[in-house]
C-alpha cells in the first residue's frame, strides 16, 4: 500500500483549538480520522481527542493487518467512542456531556469506505472532479436536501446539528463503501473552519491543482484570510492514493515492509479516560457488547 498524506490544524480566531486528527497504518490497511470538539458543551477537546483516541485502539486491536469488515468497524468503533463520552461524563459528575463531531476512512486493498456523525465533512476528488462528499447531520443540510418536498419554514443556523457523538440519544452514523479507488484520488477530511467559509467548488479546484502539500495548507489560509478574526478551528487530512511521486513537503508511506502486526499512528496517546492512549481488552468488550445490546433492543421494537 503506497499513499501520501498531509495534515495541518490552525486555531484561527478561537481560544483554543477543540479539533483533533490523526491516521494510523498497518501494511494493508490505513485509517484517518478527524473530530471537532462541539462549543457550548465542556471539554470539546476532550471528546474530540476521546473519540479517535478509542477508534485508534479498536483499529490497532483488529487491524492484524487488514479489518474484515471496515463497514462493521466503523459503525462499533464510531459508537464505542460515543459510550467512552457518556461513561467519562458519569465519572466525572458532569452536568453535560462533551460532544463532537466525527468523520473516519479506511483505506484497504484498492477501496475506500467512510463513515460520519456530524459535519465534519470528507470530500473524494478524482481527476480535478468531485466524485463524493459527506452530507452534514444538520437542520441546514437536511432543509436543503428537502427543500421543495416539505416546508421546513425559515433559514436554520448551519451549526445546529441533529446527532453528534455525546448527544443524549443515540448518533446517527452515516456509512459509504466500498468505493472503488483509482491512483490519484484525494480525499480530504476537514472541520467545518474549512468548509464553512469555502464553498465545495473552491475545495475541489485547489486540493486538484497542486501536491497535497501546497493545496492543503493553501486552502487553510485561505479559511482564515476568508473568515478574519473569527475565522473557526480550521483542521484538515488529506491523503493522496498510489502517489505517483511523494514530495518532500509530506509524508509519503510505503508499508510493504511493515510485518503483519506492526502498527504506526499519529493520534496522540494519554488523555482523560485513555491514560496509556489503549483500550484494554475488557474495555473493548464491554463497548462492543453495549453497541450490540442497543441493537438488538432496536430490532425488538421494531418488530
Amino acid at each position: 500500500m503506497r499513499f501520501s498524506v498531509y495534515q495541518i490544524s490552525r486555531r484561527g480566531g478561537r481560544e483554543k483549538n477543540e479539533d483533533r486528527m490523526g491516521y494510523c497504518y498497518t501494511r494493508d490497511s490505513g485509517l484517518f480520522a478527524l473530530a471537532d470538539g462541539m462549543g457550548g458543551h465542556p471539554e470539546g477537546e476532550v471528546a474530540s481527542q476521546m473519540s479517535l483516541q478509542t477508534l485508534a485502539s479498536l483499529y490497532q486491536a483488529e487491524a492484524r493487518p487488514m479489518l474484515k469488515e471496515p463497514r462493521r468497524f466503523l459503525s462499533e468503533g464510531i459508537l464505542a467512542g460515543h459510550h467512552q463520552l457518556l461513561r467519562y461524563a458519569v465519572e466525572r459528575a458532569l452536568l453535560d456531556t462533551p460532544r463532537t463531531t466525527l468523520v473516519a476512512c479506511i483505506l484497504q486493498g484498492r477501496e475506500a469506505w467512510w463513515a460520519h456523525c456530524g459535519d465534519s465533512r470528507l470530500y473524494l476528488v478524482r481527476g480535478g472532479r468531485l466524485i463524493a462528499r459527506t452530507r452534514d447531520h444538520s437542520y441546514s443540510e437536511l432543509q436543503e436536501t428537502l427543500n421543495g418536498v416539505v416546508p421546513l419554514g425559515d433559514k436554520v443556523n448551519r451549526n445546529v446539528l441533529f446527532t453528534c457523538l455525546g448527544s443524549p440519544g443515540k448518533p446517527v452514523v452515516d456509512l459509504v463503501g466500498p468505493v472503488q479507488l483509482q491512483a490519484g484520488d484525494r480525499v480530504l477530511l476537514c472541520s467545518d473552519g474549512l468548509w464553512g467559509v469555502i464553498d465545495d467548488e473552491t475545495i475541489t479546484r485547489e486540493l486538484a491543482a497542486a501536491p497535497i502539500g501546497e493545496a492543503v495548507p493553501e486552502l487553510v489560509e485561505l479559511a482564515l484570510r476568508t473568515a478574519g478574526d473569527k475565522s473557526d478551528n480550521v483542521t484538515v487530512i488529506a491523503v493522496e492514493w498510489e502517489a505517483a511521486e511523494d514530495e518532500d513537503t509530506l509524508a509519503g508511506i510505503e508499508t510493504a515492509a511493515l510485518g503483519d502486526d506492526m502498527f504506526e499512528s499519529t493520534i496522540q496517546a494519554g488523555g482523560p479516560g485513555l491514560d496509556d492512549g489503549q483500550l484494554d481488552d475488557e474495555e473493548i468488550e464491554r463497548s462492543i457488547r453495549e453497541i450490540n445490546e442497543a441493537i438488538r433492543r432496536t430490532a425488538q421494537k421494531r418488530s
